[in-house]
C-alpha cells in the first residue's frame, strides 16, 4: 500500500531534489518558490502539493488540477512545466529564525524526519535556501 498525503504547500526541485515549502495562508509560499524558479529551480507544485510514501523516500508532486500552475500575486496565474522530484529539505515559513547559527531543525513527515530551516527576515534568504539545497551544512553534512 502506498501512502500519499496531500499538503497545503508549495515545493520545486533544485537539481533533483524537492524543497517542501510550508506556512500559513499569505505566509509567502508561491513567492519563495517564484524566488527560487528565479534561481534555477523547477515547479513542483504550487498551493497544495502531493506527498507519496515510495520505497527509499518521500515523492513530491502536483495535483492534477493544479499541475503546470503556480500563482503570482497581483500578476495572475503563470505557467510553469511541473516535475517530480523526492523530498529532500522542509522550508517552515510559520516559524521565524532568530539564532545567526541555528541548531539543525527536523520536520517529520509520513514517519520520515527531513532537514528543515526556518524563514529568515532577509534579502539573501532565498539564495541560502538554495545554496542549502545544492551542498548542505559544513556541520551536519
Amino acid at each position: 500500500m502506498t501512502d500519499t498525503l496531500r499538503l497545503h504547500a508549495s515545493a520545486v526541485a533544485v537539481d533533483g531534489r524537492g524543497v517542501l515549502i510550508r506556512g500559513a495562508s499569505g505566509s509567502g509560499k508561491s513567492s519563495l518558490a517564484l524566488q527560487l524558479m528565479g534561481l534555477g529551480a523547477s515547479l513542483i507544485s504550487d498551493d497544495q502539493t502531493d506527498l507519496t510514501h515510495e520505497t527509499g523516500g518521500i515523492l513530491l508532486s502536483a495535483p492534477t488540477t493544479i499541475r503546470d500552475q503556480i500563482e503570482a500575486r497581483g500578476v495572475g496565474i503563470l505557467n510553469a512545466k511541473s516535475v517530480t522530484a523526492p523530498l529532500h529539505l522542509v522550508v517552515d515559513l510559520d516559524v521565524l529564525e532568530t539564532q545567526r547559527l541555528p541548531v539543525p531543525h527536523q520536520a517529520v513527515i509520513l514517519n520520515q524526519a527531513f532537514p528543515c530551516i526556518h524563514k529568515v527576515d532577509t534579502p539573501a534568504w532565498p539564495f541560502a535556501v538554495l545554496q542549502y539545497v545544492k551542498g548542505g551544512r559544513s556541520d551536519t553534512e
